[in-house]
């Protein structure tokens, strides 16, 4: 009993049966003989079996060994070296390649389409799928950049030799038939950009070495039969693309997921279960596509949703959903396609859904919705497909049985007694309506602001009519020039504007409006101002400087006209007028508008 625990059951169980065979032949003509007979006969058959369990044990543990090599991996050892001559090849990291692509081509079982026939040679660079490309970090050097056997079928695994190759970019494996597990030694990919591992026979939980990969933005693992949970840490890597679907995947959805940068996540056909975590809000402005289809989910949709005002494919079909669906769903702009078919859905279908401008494609099919704005009618919209077949809808053809409906509908579903959705402010669907109608109103403030009135101001400002009260002394050109001052003041007295248009017209022999802007140059004292504005008294200055004879009016300007000429640089109407004009073609103030320029991806080296 001890040899038979040793030998490998399916080749134990043939032998036996040979065995078996042989032995009741054997006995059939033997029974005759004499009991020494027998004897021989028992050890001789002791003996096959003793070789029979030697040979299937040596078979057994080739087996073992490589199926070990399939399920176990260790840390590649940095000095690991291959044996091969340096001076076969260009540089050291060819070398490295070289050596790891030997031992890929060795733990290969089948390759029908023969292309890795010409992996031999020290020419690693000119290998069926392989890529080399100039190091990112030194011109002169060629590396291996990447390697693509998508849709070869080979047959084999993945050796920790893989690791070696450090300078790859991408690793592209889709479609083929590779199994076992990821080897730990990918940690050393510290450049990989894009990491394909879709449709093969890789097994055991998430790969969770990857996640430590500084570089990696393209994360695809459809279609194999990994297991387990998923790690938080996946959604908090800077991760652009996640492809998980079809596999055997069976837990909650990590509350992280909101914290993903993703702009597409595919975790369709798995087995995760309990509810859409409420934090898918956080990936508003970068979400554009979420797949969630055939799974165990459950409970009532998050409100949160409505905040995906980038998603254009959202997808939830056939899981355990139940309740109505949230408000606010008209906040998805940019939504083209949504499935929520195969559900528990009821109530009413919202009509702001079937509004949404970019939308194409609508199933809510085998739900248990008892009314349907009109609008969503599958012919109400031409550019819409509407897919409301096996619901409870009275007027719509192709619904469930009317008991059906009764009973499922007979049990109410109260969301907010559950924890799926969480009672959410009303502040929060606010960020997705935003973008539209604020910069309407936003505008309409500062357009009053270009039309200010401060510009007429400065007109009355240097029309001020009691110039003739400076030209004797100069105390007196301190209270004329309070007088323009204070707008009112001039808008009583008719002589004001009467002696204002007159230079407005820009007439050179016009000295009247020299002397009224010739004293702005010395207005800087106001504050004798406050005493003047009330004594209106253009003509009493006159006969206080000029008392002895009041006529000799003109004589005021003359005097005035010397004063003003002291002041070189306002003798001139032009540079007066220039001066004046000057305020009121201040340019407005400029806004600065930042252009942002978005890259997705690192650079990838092309032969």
């Amino acid at each position: 009993m001890l040899l038979v625990s040793h030998i490998n059951t399916p080749h134990f169980f043939c032998y036996h049966i040979q065995l078996q065979a042989a032995l009741g032949f054997s006995l059939g003509i033997v029974s005759m003989e004499s009991p020494q007979k027998m004897m021989s006969l028992g050890c001789f058959l002791l003996l096959s079996l003793l070789a029979f369990s030697s040979c299937s044990h040596g078979a057994g543990d080739a087996r073992v060994r490589n199926r070990r090599s399939l399920t176990l991996s260790h840390d590649l050892s940095k000095e690991y070296k291959p044996s091969v001559d340096d001076r076969l090849f260009g540089n050291s990291k060819l070398k490295q390649a070289y050596a790891a692509l030997q031992a890929w081509k060795s733990s290969i079982y089948s390759d029908p389409m023969n292309f890795t026939s010409n992996w031999v040679g020290y020419d690693v660079c000119a290998y069926n799928g392989v890529v080399c490309a100039k190091a990112p970090y030194n011109d002169s050097l060629t590396v291996v950049a990447g390697i693509d056997l998508n849709h070869a079928d080979i047959a084999g695994h993945l050796p920790d030799e893989l690791g070696n190759l450090s300078d790859i970019t991408l690793l592209h494996l889709n479609s083929n038939r590779f199994c076992g597990i990821v080897p730990k030694s990918f940690m050393n990919l510290k450049l990989l950009f894009e990491l394909d591992l879709s449709n093969n026979r890789f097994v055991g939980p998430f790969p969770e070495v990857v996640l430590g990969l500084p570089e990696l933005k393209f994360l695809d693992l459809r279609f194999n039969d990994f297991e387990g949970a998923l790690p938080p840490e996946l959604f908090s890597k800077d991760l652009d693309a996640i492809f998980l679907n079809n596999n055997r995947f069976h837990s909650t959805i990590p509350e992280t997921l909101g914290k993903s940068p993703a702009s597409v996540i595919v975790l369709s056909n798995n087995k995760f279960t309990g509810c859409l975590p409420s934090s898918i809000g956080g990936m508003a402005g970068r979400l554009e596509e979420l797949i969630l289809s055939d799974n165990d989910l459950s409970g009532c949709l998050p409100e949160e949703i409505n905040m995906l005002n980038t998603t254009t494919v959202f997808d939830i079909g056939k899981n355990k959903f139940t309740g109505d669906l949230p408000r606010g769903m008209e906040y998805l702009q940019s939504l083209e396609m949504i499935n929520i078919e195969g559900n528990e859905f009821r109530s009413r279908v919202p009509d702001t859904i079937c509004t949404l401008p970019n939308l194409k494609s609508f199933t809510l099919s085998s739900n248990y919705f008892d009314a349907l704005d009109p609008v969503c009618s599958p012919v109400a919209l031409p550019g819409l497909e509407v897919d409301d077949r096996d619901n409870c809808l009275p007027q719509e053809q192709q619904q469930r049985d009317e008991n059906v409906c009764r009973k499922a509908l007979s049990e109410k579903v109260d969301c907010s007694a559950g924890n799926c959705r969480r009672p959410i402010k009303q502040e929060m669907p606010k960020p997705n309506p935003p973008p539209s109608p604020p910069p309407a109103p936003r505008p309409q403030p500062p357009k009053p602001q270009p039309a200010p009135v401060p510009a007429p101001k400065p007109m009355p400002y240097f029309a001020p009519a009691p110039t003739p009260t400076a030209s004797k002394p100069l105390p007196a050109p301190a209270p004329i020039t309070f007088k323009p001052a204070p707008v009112p003041v001039p808008s009583p007295e008719p002589e004001i504007p009467e002696l204002w248009p007159e230079p407005a017209p820009a007439p050179a022999p016009a000295i009247p409006p020299v002397i009224y802007q010739s004293p702005p140059p010395p207005p800087p004292p106001p504050a004798q101002s406050p005493p003047p504005p009330p004594v209106f008294s253009p003509p009493p200055p006159p006969p206080r400087f000029f008392p002895p004879a009041p006529a000799p009016a003109p004589q005021v300007p003359e005097e005035a006209i010397t004063i003003p000429f002291s002041f070189e640089p306002f003798q001139l109407p032009p540079n007066l007028g220039a001066h004046y004009v000057s305020p009121l073609r201040r340019p407005s103030r400029a806004t600065k508008l930042k252009s942002f320029s978005s890259s997705t991806g690192y650079v990838i080296f092309h032969p």
